[in-house]
């Protein structure tokens, strides 16, 4: 990384369902309609987050990425989240990290 150039990380917290199967753990994020699976809970949980992962970024690289949310329902908040109480819903942190071309940026104030 030049020094015009910086990076920015999104965070995107998503459901996630982990059971057992036979001798492997299979593990789904409902939102996203994806799959994955691994031989421990543990790699289940770290190959869904790779799967959402790579599936974001190819949706933004092909420019697809708002009318893929858009098809599955997403919608944005027009107010802040409620802070929830950790129960028995699994959640995912998938980190999405970018560079910006500081040359190619400006602000317009």
């Amino acid at each position: 990384m030049n020094e015009m150039q910086f990076t920015a990380t999104f965070e995107i917290l998503l459901p996630v369902r982990i059971k057992k199967e036979g001798k492997y753990f299979v593990s789904c994020c409902p939102p996203l309609d994806l799959f994955s699976q691994g031989e421990s809970k543990a790699k289940a949980k770290e190959n869904i987050k790779e799967a959402v992962k790579l599936f974001i970024l190819d949706c933004y690289e092909r420019g697809t990425l708002d009318k893929v949310l858009k098809e599955f329902g997403f919608v944005p908040l027009k107010k802040p989240i409620p802070k929830r109480s950790k129960g028995k819903r699994e959640e995912i942190a998938v980190f999405l990290p970018f560079v910006i071309d500081q040359e190619s940026v400006s602000c317009r104030a």
